[in-house]
């Protein structure tokens, strides 16, 4: 699958949803507890920005950024840039949105670029923007209550949140080890990552695997199974973002 093509394709997606709200429609609260549907889009654009300025090597964005305080400063940067016009906002995401994908597409292969506190290939960067817009199309349109099927593109965000399991029991501080995943697909297909040999493993529906992932389903409500040593362990530091 071509991460950079489904880049594209999930921000049309969103932009299909966003150009047909009402103006009222963005000062409704959206699931992001404390935010808007304009403060959602707010954030997008702005982290968009942030991705488009380190594909093109300015990585003075990300100085002020200190682990641990990521969300606390999004908040921050959201909160003082959040007069703007419903418009104006959808124009700014658009702008840097229509670029972002294919500008990931043409980073040579081997280049690291900077993300939040880490560096990261190309590909893996579009699938952390990837992830992160489905999460927060989700807490527009779920408040909302307008349809956002799921769609194959969940293999990539599903894929990021079993790559960096590892990483999330470092940062959790939780004894971890190998889990293989086989998560069934919205198609029915079944989506295998890990080593088939695994002592733990995490099975059900890729879209609740998500979910859990994204910090919007709690692990016992969904419709996961979680076996061996560490397949609960796994569940509970699973997440769809590599900082």
């Amino acid at each position: 699958m071509d991460v950079f093509a489904d880049l594209r394709a999930e921000y049309e997606h969103l932009d299909g949803v966003l150009a047909g709200l009402p103006a009222a429609q963005w000062a409704h609260p959206s699931a992001a507890e404390g935010w808007t549907v304009a403060d959602v889009v707010l954030h997008l654009a702005q982290t968009e920005e942030m991705a488009a300025a380190s594909v093109a090597g300015d990585e003075s964005v990300f100085e002020l950024i200190q682990p641990g305080q990521v969300d606390a400063m999004a908040a921050d940067v959201v909160a003082a840039q959040r007069d703007v016009s419903p418009g104006d906002l959808l124009e700014r995401w658009r702008a840097v949105a229509s670029v972002t994908p294919g500008a990931l597409a043409a980073v040579p292969p081997g280049t690291r670029l900077r993300w939040i506190t880490n560096r990261m290939s190309a590909a893996a960067l579009a699938t952390t923007r990837l992830a992160e817009h489905w999460t927060h199309a989700h807490d527009i349109t779920d408040a909302l209550g307008i349809p956002y099927p799921d769609t194959a593109r969940l293999r990539h965000i599903a894929w990021l949140g079993h790559r960096t399991l590892p990483y999330a029991f470092e940062a959790q501080g939780v004894e971890g080890g190998p889990v293989r995943c086989a998560l069934t697909s919205p198609e029915g297909e079944i989506w295998a990552f890990g080593d088939p040999a695994a002592a733990s493993a995490i099975t059900g529906p890729a879209s609740d695997f998500c979910r859990v992932g994204a910090q919007r389903l709690a692990p016992g409500a969904s419709g996961l199974k979680a076996t061996g040593p560490y397949g609960p362990q796994a569940l509970g530091v699973l997440r769809n973002y590599a900082v």
